[in-house]
């Protein structure tokens, strides 16, 4: 493997032209598709086979032209201190507000008076308007009706707001990316010595960020995607990139400096640190695509967005970047040192080296003491609470958070995030079996909503009576479609643990109406929806964990030859993942310094988090391993022994990998200053998770295990040593070939330039 890289790296140096016209060609073509068809987004968090989604399906069914996810808009009213909505000028203004979605892809508009949602003190009252098209395909001219029902009732004197997902999302600002790209170009430039240097992993990162989420708005235009996925991309796409593009060009520059050819030196490192990327990116691809068995369609297009990302990063720095360094020529690597100076590459690993000694000398104080604060910080995830986002995390001030916490205050928290229980009839064996089982229904909710601690604020029955009159509209809407709704209001709020509790207990106050009516009874409302999908994400969670870091142990025992170097390696990540789950938890959940990420309330955590953050960050963690080890193993390999091989593959990799860990939580960290809570949520927990994988476990407790562990470290048995292949990824089979090759006088002489 390592000698088809070399030749690939070197033929990609040779036929630069060739290499950098065709990516180019291939970026302005995708681009240009992309700009020329729009894309499809749906934000809609859903999965088939639960029951609240299943609810949703059967609405749909059992009643034509309702759309049960369509877009909906919460329009709240107020008026000024001793007035009321309820006289006669304000009423008629919310009428005649309410008048201007006339016209518009309404579904169902339930305006306060009829629905009866005014406040005590009758100063505040909203509007639950619900739209036939989902928020994805809501056309503008619906959502420029929502700002004329504002204009009209702010015109007579009523302050207006409006929530909800019917609203035009925000543009994504690209504060987050410059922010990623301005911290990685200050640690290339340091890193690298020259402003050259350091814009080549940028521009190869911006190439494949420029053709991978092109080519997914391209796909976007023929499948409706996340707008997550595209996110997502770039996020990784920035990060990864850089960083993949960082290890070859080091060990280019250090081929170089030894006295190589810059073409072959350009294949050397695409052959040795080449390898090791092509295995990092493998690495991640596995556990992004392993996504996929959560079975939740938004976390599988993440994940193969991501994937397919992350694969065209690792090609184009396989090739684009070394036809980059052909332009370069000895600007970005000088043959030898400025005479007099001692070369920069010489004080960088003596400090590695004094860094991996340290560990080393003191490496049963470092590993008990590195494992002791990770266990510590990881201890706020054991209370984790999972929810769907919502508008009770928006930016303070903005529409959709003003009316969220108007609704709070004047109806309860519940009243943002009721619970709709769905009776399905048609197993019932008559009309008056069908509304007996309505009837069941409401009597057993109003029981539960009666009792003592129950969480209930409220119960909206199927009809508003029990009036002759109200029985035969129940009876019709049965005959027409063999469903009736009634709505339970929570007390707490839609993301609290009460409510969480609440739909249990409703589910389980109806277990056995099928047995006792013939009807059944489905829980449902976006609350029950993200308490469902919770559910089924900590159900798959455990086997997800199991692929995916199963697949990746076998490829690093083929990567190392080691049996024990990736058991290492995956108990280590575990100690990674638990401190970024425990910061987020104390960060977003308990409120500890959530000011500074931007936000002014404490909230569950994202419910995608744990088993997006476990793909992500454990494909991540094994680059870092690869990148280090790797060193290690080269020089072990060499005849070094095993505890000096540490201290030897540390010097020449410690620096770089710092390095790009830097630029990686420079990049996820940019996207904490975003509005999105969920890029928010996101980019925090992968900042810290790379911060802590990095820094504490693979510079300070994975030197000082294998340095307690000494050679064992690197047993297999022999049995499996022989059955696994070898990739030659520490360059041993390849520096052998091309001694011979040299000695044979087979390779084409090269003209060494001059340094300078």
């Amino acid at each position: 493997m390592a000698w088809r890289l070399f030749r690939l790296g070197r033929w990609s140096f040779q036929h630069r032209k060739f290499v950098s016209l065709g990516w180019f060609l291939a970026l302005c073509a995708i681009l240009l598709g992309s700009l020329l068809m729009p894309s499809r987004t749906n934000d809609n968090f859903e999965l088939s086979g639960i029951e609240s989604t299943d609810a949703f399906e059967l609405i749909e069914q059992r009643t034509p032209g309702a759309s049960a996810d369509g877009a909906a808009a919460r329009i709240v009213f107020e008026v000024p201190a001793g007035e009321s909505l309820t006289d006669a000028p304000h009423k008629r203004t919310v009428g005649a507000a309410l008048a201007r979605l006339d016209g518009a892809d309404v579904q169902t508009v339930a305006d306060p008076y009829a629905a009866g949602t005014l406040s005590a003190d009758g100063r505040v009252g909203y509007a639950t308007v619900t739209f036939t098209e989902s928020p994805a395909d809501l056309a503008g001219e619906d959502r420029g009706r929502l700002e004329d029902v504002r204009t009209t009732a702010e015109g007579r004197g009523l302050d207006v707001v409006i929530g909800g997902d019917a609203l035009a999302p925000e543009a994504h600002s690209p504060v987050a990316e410059l922010v990623g790209i301005g911290v990685a170009f200050l640690v290339l430039a340091l890193t690298l010595g020259s402003l050259l240097a350091a814009g080549m992993p940028l521009l190869t990162a911006l190439v494949g960020v420029g053709i991978g989420m092109s080519a997914i708005s391209v796909l976007a235009m023929f499948v409706e995607l996340s707008s997550l996925t595209g996110s997502l991309g770039t996020m990784l796409g920035l990060a990864v990139g850089i960083d993949y593009a960082l290890f070859i060009m080091t060990r280019y520059r250090t081929e170089v400096r030894a006295g190589r050819p810059r073409d072959e030196a350009a294949g050397v490192a695409v052959g040795t640190a080449g390898s090791a990327v092509v295995f990092a990116g493998l690495t991640v691809i596995v556990a992004l695509v392993g996504l996929s068995l959560s079975g939740i369609g938004f976390l599988t297009q993440m994940g193969l967005g991501g994937a397919f990302t992350i694969a065209l990063s690792v090609f184009i720095a396989l090739t684009l970047l070394p036809a980059l360094l052909g332009f370069a020529g000895p600007r970005v690597a000088p043959y030898r040192a400025p005479t007099g100076a001692r070369p920069r590459p010489a004080k960088e690993r003596a400090t590695a080296r004094l860094w991996a000694e340290a560990v080393v000398r003191l490496k049963w104080p470092v590993t008990l003491v590195g494992t002791a604060v990770a266990a510590v910080v990881s201890i706020p995830a054991l209370s984790i609470q999972l929810s769907l986002p919502d508008d009770s995390t928006g930016t303070a001030g903005s529409d959709a958070r003003v009316a969220y916490d108007l609704i709070s205050e004047h109806f309860g928290p519940g009243a943002n995030g009721p619970l709709v229980v769905v009776v399905d009839t048609r197993g019932t064996t008559s009309a008056t079996a069908a509304r007996a089982a309505v009837a069941l229904t409401t009597e057993r909710i109003d029981s539960l909503a009666a009792a003592s601690g129950s969480g209930v604020a409220g119960v909206i029955p199927a009809v508003s009576d029990d009036t002759p009159e109200s029985q035969q509209v129940l009876a019709q809407r049965l005959e027409m479609s063999d469903i009736a709704t009634l709505t339970v209001i929570p007390a707490t709020g839609p993301a609290q643990q009460e409510t969480k509790e609440l739909v249990a207990d409703i589910r389980d106050a109806l277990g056995d109406l099928e047995a006792a009516s013939g009807a059944r009874a489905l829980v449902t409302g976006q609350t029950a929806v993200g308490i469902d999908i919770s559910t089924a994400l900590r159900n798959v969670f455990p086997v997800y964990l199991s692929v995916v870091v199963g697949l990746a142990v076998l490829l690093l025992i083929a990567v190392f030859r080691s049996i024990w170097v990736p058991i290492k390696a995956a108990l280590g990540f575990l100690l990674s993942v638990g401190v970024s789950l425990g910061a987020t938890v104390a960060v977003f959940q308990w409120g500890w310094f959530n000011e500074l990420v931007g936000i002014d309330v404490s909230t569950p955590v994202l419910f995608i988090l744990p088993i997006l953050l476990t793909g992500i960050l454990f494909g991540l963690a094994m680059d870092y391993e690869v990148f280090l080890v790797t060193r290690m193993r080269e020089a072990h390999v060499r005849g070094t022994p095993a505890v000096r091989a540490v201290v030897d593959g540390f010097a020449h990799s410690g620096r770089v990998v710092a390095a790009a860990a830097v630029i990686m939580v420079g990049v996820f960290a940019g996207f904490v200053l975003t509005d999105d809570i969920i890029l928010k949520t996101i980019g925090f927990a992968l900042a810290i998770g790379v911060l802590a994988d990095a820094f504490l476990v693979r510079m300070l407790i994975v030197p000082a295990v294998m340095a307690i562990v000494g050679e064992r470290i690197w047993w297999m048995p022999k049995a499996m040593s022989r059955a696994v292949p070898s990739f030659d990824i520490e360059g041993e089979q390849l520096a052998r070939r091309l001694e011979e090759q040299a000695a044979s006088g087979s390779t084409r002489p090269t003209v060494r330039v001059p340094a300078g």
